[in-house]
């Protein structure tokens, strides 16, 4: 369990559409197979130590003819960014993504000092 004190807890969000492949004909509308996606995120200020990430989809506007298959997640966490990955596979046709992530961690309190 991570304990955070409380006047240390830092938390940064934010919303990102991923792509709109359907406006032209890009890989994740039209193609087929293994595909991935990458986003880099800045946090608005540094965390001391790497902050808990969770990523999620907020908007998905999908095929209906195939199966859904997708998978989205949080990679390379640091303490001023991290990396939103999204996979699809086989013959899903995805038009477009928005995700929204949830940072939560420890940063910098005004009343630090260091000797």
């Amino acid at each position: 369990m991570w304990k955070i004190r409380t006047h240390r807890m830092g938390i940064d969000q934010g919303s990102l559409v991923l792509f709109s492949d359907y406006k032209h004909n890009g890989k994740m509308w039209a193609g087929t197979g293994e595909r991935e996606l990458y986003r880099t995120i800045t946090f608005s200020e540094p965390f001391l130590t790497p902050p808990a990430v969770k990523v999620g989809m907020s908007m998905w506007d999908i095929d209906h003819s195939a199966n859904q298959r997708m998978d989205i997640l949080a990679r390379k966490v640091s303490t001023s960014g991290f990396r939103i990955v999204f996979r699809t596979w086989g013959d899903t046709r995805i038009a477009r993504v928005r995700a929204d992530w949830l940072a939560i961690g420890e940063v910098a309190h005004e009343d630090d000092w260091e000797i």
